[in-house]
């Protein structure tokens, strides 16, 4: 007898629900609206915002149906430990069960962190979570103290001294950009390498740094958002500081002409999605000790679609189609006779 697999969880950043920064942004109770009648999400995701009012959330999801499922946000050591308690108190509140942190790579008095630094800053939140149902993960990205990736395992091993074990969220986006830029590289402190790092970023390496954060069981959560390598920029946005953003999005699906800055190609997605489908099998084969959700997260903001006019909305739906047919697949694989 077959068994039926249980389908992937699949969720959304709610910033990604709009069409592109161009038009005004759709009101809350909107947004969960697109979310619900689009039929493939099973959860939002939320960054918390200190001057939003939390209280219609619980109304708003009732009338929906579509749960909090993770809340999260971006923090600075030394400024926001209160605002980290308030938003892991709001989630437990709200249902959510996953608190996604970015954490800052710097000190509010502008030195960097430490390892013993972030390994204390992810204690405290553990100890906070726990007390509340919502427990803390480290999402791996940019302008945070993992941009140098090496250091992911060396607070792992901080934690693992104190018998807790380091959260994870994977957004391969945030490594697989990189291959292709010297820049980049640099950035995450791989320049030098003798393949330019594409050992360390590519999927199919057995010494990938996702591979190995997954073989160690500390990945607990997980982002989707297409990236094709080598892209210099998103030269449709600066950051605040006068630069381009960062090529950290490229469209899933075929742009309208004039509506993204470079010329598209299909083929460009391949290394990232080769990154994906090895999660999806890893995923597959160990669930014991791998996420069994994934939001998708195609976002506006300079360092991703900001200012292109393509549909992100329509993206975050065809990426998720993607990861229910690839899912689909692997679960009708594994259940065929024999």
């Amino acid at each position: 007898m077959n068994v039926v697999c249980p389908p992937l969880s699949i969720g959304i950043n709610l910033d990604g629900v709009l069409v592109h920064d161009g038009q005004p942004t759709p009101d809350t109770p909107t947004r969960l609206r697109w979310v619900r009648e689009a039929g493939v999400f099973d959860y939002i995701e939320k960054n918390i915002d200190p001057r939003e009012d939390f209280v219609p959330y619980r109304d708003w999801v009732a009338e929906h149906g579509v749960p909090i499922g993770v809340l999260g946000g971006i923090f600075c050591a030394g400024r926001d430990e209160a605002l980290m308690h308030w938003g892991l108190r709001t989630g437990g509140e709200l249902g959510a069960r996953l608190f996604n942190m970015q954490l800052f790579a710097r000190h509010a008095d502008g030195h960097e962190l430490n390892d013993r630094e972030v390994a204390d800053w992810f204690l405290d939140a553990m100890e906070h979570g726990s007390a509340v149902g919502c427990l803390p993960s480290m999402e791996v990205h940019v302008d945070m103290w993992n941009e140098r990736f090496h250091r992911v395992e060396a607070v792992g091993e901080l934690l693992a001294r104190a018998n807790v074990p380091l959260r994870l969220t994977l957004d391969h986006s945030h490594l697989v950009f990189k291959i292709g830029n010297d820049e980049e590289f640099a950035a995450s402190g791989l320049q030098g390498s003798a393949d330019g790092g594409r050992s360390r970023l590519a999927p199919g390496q057995a010494n990938s740094f996702y591979r190995q954060w997954l073989a160690r069981g500390w990945v607990v959560h997980a982002h989707t958002r297409s990236v094709a390598p080598g892209v210099p920029g998103n030269a449709a946005m600066q950051r605040a500081d006068g630069r381009p953003g960062r090529a950290i999005q490229y469209p899933f699906t075929e742009p309208s002409p004039g509506s993204f800055h470079l010329d598209w190609d299909a083929q460009a997605l391949t290394t990232w999605k080769d990154a994906v489908l090895e999660l999806l099998a890893e995923m597959k084969a160990h669930p014991e000790r791998t996420p069994q959700q994934i939001s998708c997260e195609f976002i506006p903001f300079p360092d991703y679609g900001g200012g292109g006019r393509y549909d992100i909305w329509q993206n975050n739906i065809a990426c998720a189609r993607w990861l229910q047919a690839e899912w689909r697949r692997r679960s009708d694989r594994s259940t065929s006779p024999q």
